[in-house]
């Protein structure tokens, strides 16, 4: 018996976390694209009531309240949130969960079954500290694909001009890329944005690739590159002839050029991890730099378990 994807299934919602603090503009772009692709969304939001037990020790049994605030807060957090997608997208079912356990566990077990996990992230990037761990661990461990909305205007989808918005793949050839590209080409297609596919020669960073090795000239590698990137893009664009596709190749500094192209795309769509990814690693140096420092939605493509 063949076992269906779950994150496929008419069933599977559109997960979104809820804490108050990034959670408007994820709950928003969450709400939007739920009711694009005619999903049931579902706010989650976690009240971890063992660590503050763990914290209050003792006293917590003179002070019961403090684990009712937590509880209240949370039912008013998910009534707000749900307000807003309904605002947003009122012809979509939508539901809501006040689940216990750390904010990070629990959106990692209901990517199980979601057909997209969704988190905002806060700050500007750079400093693992404007990002939580909870986005960490998220990114990192969950099932299926999650999508980390960040950026000034992460809704956006036209620029200045009236001009849409592309959708950006990185294309490096491993496994995880091959996934992503085809996540990337729905996602276009659905938004009726051109995509761009972009690749680099090698993982190096832009700032400290010194040159070719002899032999090679930089002809031979944008010949390879384009190659590599007809390959990957061949049978997609046969299934998507109408999408506007194009491709950029570079030399070097993928994590460079993503974040760049992140600046005028109103998504970047990546594998958890590349081709330089060793068996057994969660999240990829690009993905990771990505879902740190883009400044547009980031889009990760997690293996199929």
């Amino acid at each position: 018996m063949i076992s269906e994807d779950p994150h496929i299934l008419v069933s599977a919602p559109i997960v979104v976390g809820v804490d108050g603090s990034a959670g408007d503009t994820a709950v928003r772009w969450a709400a939007e694209t739920a009711a694009r692709r005619r999903r049931r969304l579902l706010l989650v939001n976690a009240v971890n009531v063992a660590a503050a037990s763990a914290v209050l020790g003792p006293y917590d049994l003179f002070v019961p309240p403090v684990t009712t605030a937590m509880r209240d807060t949370s039912a008013e957090l998910l009534a707000r949130a749900r307000e807003l997608a309904a605002s947003v997208a009122g012809d979509i079912e939508i539901d809501t969960e006040s689940a216990d356990g750390s904010a990070g566990k629990v959106l990692i077990d209901r990517s199980a079954t979601a057909h997209m996990t969704v988190i905002g992230a806060t700050g500007t990037g750079g400093a693992l500290a404007h990002l939580g761990s909870t986005l960490l661990a998220v990114t990192a461990h969950a099932s299926g694909t999650v999508a980390v909305v960040r950026g000034a205007n992460p809704t956006a989808t036209q620029d200045a001009d009236g001009q849409t918005l592309p959708v950006v793949v990185g294309v490096d050839g491993s496994e995880l890329s091959r996934a992503a590209v085809q996540v990337a080409f729905t996602e276009a297609a659905e938004r009726n944005a051109p995509l761009i596919a972009v690749h680099s020669w090698t993982d190096l960073p832009a700032e400290g690739f010194f040159g070719l090795p002899p032999g090679i000239e930089d002809q031979d590698v944008q010949e390879a590159a384009q190659q590599l990137l007809a390959e990957q893009l061949a049978g997609w664009r046969d299934k998507f002839p109408d999408l506007d596709v194009s491709t950029r190749a570079y030399l070097s500094g993928p994590r460079k050029h993503l974040r760049e192209w992140s600046e005028r795309a109103q998504l970047v769509v990546t594998g958890s991890r590349g081709r330089g990814g060793f068996r057994g690693l969660l999240l990829g140096s690009t993905s990771n730099d990505l879902v740190q420092n883009a400044q547009c939605p980031v889009m990760v493509v997690h293996p199929t378990k």
